[in-house]
């Protein structure tokens, strides 16, 4: 069976709290696995989430602030401790590749996973069978970047159709993935018995002020994970550092027709996130809208269905 969902490792900003974990998460999606910037602690946050390095499938790194791949050391070493031979594929801002590259060799250890250092710019970085990984430019203290993963459109087989037309067994997946197949005489389009299945998406946004990129990763996705540094009594500090607001997470959110909002990355000034939940329902009322915790699991929202 698959899983689409949001492993929360850690909310925190900067400097952890005792309730909050250096941020980082986890995006499962099919048999994809993919760790979004890993902070400090993330190999024991994956612990006691459940989660084994060795099912990992990339790693995205938004930027090289330490709260956001200072943990990319031990999950490294974990995986070749654990004898993982297959590759780990690791995608960072170009700017970022000096820094990664210490982080990769941050200590001794007997290398048995191999690493590939990805590093790269906007644009569409990585195509797999389920997933289209695209990254796009924010606007922070450093070169960063966001972070889209898009499911192809794809069809949904209507069984009473199929049937109706004779169509049975293996020839149904054979139509799906190649769009036509012969039964009897005749040769089936799959538009005949089917139906558009709009592929499923999720925007990963960090560590930015309010900019075109933001607005370009969120539109219309099914969930956005998006930075929550302060509240809107700090909204000068916020656009100095290079950090949005709750309302302004909330409202990027709305704003994209985003059918899901996860807000994260709290600075430690709150020791109660309930000032975040109530500023970002204030500014969009009919928003899906969670504000995570540590080891929340936060499933994408069910497809739509035309």
């Amino acid at each position: 069976m698959s899983v689409r969902e949001l492993v929360v490792l850690g909310t925190a900003s900067q400097v952890p709290t005792k309730e909050r974990a250096h941020h980082g998460a986890l995006l499962r999606f099919d048999d994809e696995a993919i760790l979004l910037d890993p902070g400090e602690g993330t190999q024991r946050q994956l612990l006691l989430a459940g989660i084994s390095v060795t099912s990992l499938t990339r790693v995205c790194i938004t930027h090289a602030h330490g709260d956001h791949c200072l943990g990319l050391p031990g999950v490294i070493q974990r995986c070749s401790l654990d004898g993982r031979t297959i590759p780990l594929t690791v995608h960072f801002p170009v700017e970022a590749a000096p820094f990664v590259d210490r982080l990769r060799h941050a200590a001794s250890f007997r290398e048995v996973t191999p690493i590939e250092l990805r590093p790269t710019g906007p644009g569409v970085v990585a195509t797999t069978e389920r997933l289209t990984i695209r990254a796009d430019a924010l606007s922070h203290s450093l070169p960063t970047l966001g972070w889209r993963f898009d499911e192809p459109d794809a069809w949904r087989l209507l069984p009473d159709r199929a049937a109706a037309v004779g169509l049975h067994g293996p020839a149904r997946s054979e139509l799906l993935r190649e769009g036509r197949v012969r039964v009897g005489n005749r040769t089936v389009t799959v538009e005949e018995v089917s139906v558009p299945r709009p592929g499923q998406s999720v925007a990963f946004v960090m560590d930015t002020r309010w900019c075109d990129g933001a607005v370009a990763l969120a539109q219309g996705v099914d969930l956005l994970v998006v930075e929550a540094t302060f509240l809107e009594s700090e909204r000068d500090l916020a656009e100095d550092a290079g950090h949005l607001t709750a309302a302004q997470a909330a409202q990027l959110g709305a704003d994209a027709g985003a059918r899901r909002v996860v807000l994260t990355h709290l600075s430690q000034r709150y020791p109660d996130p309930a000032g975040h939940l109530a500023e970002a329902r204030a500014a969009a009322p009919e928003l899906d809208l969670v504000v995570a915790t540590d080891l929340q699991r936060i499933p994408l929202p069910a497809r739509h269905r035309p």
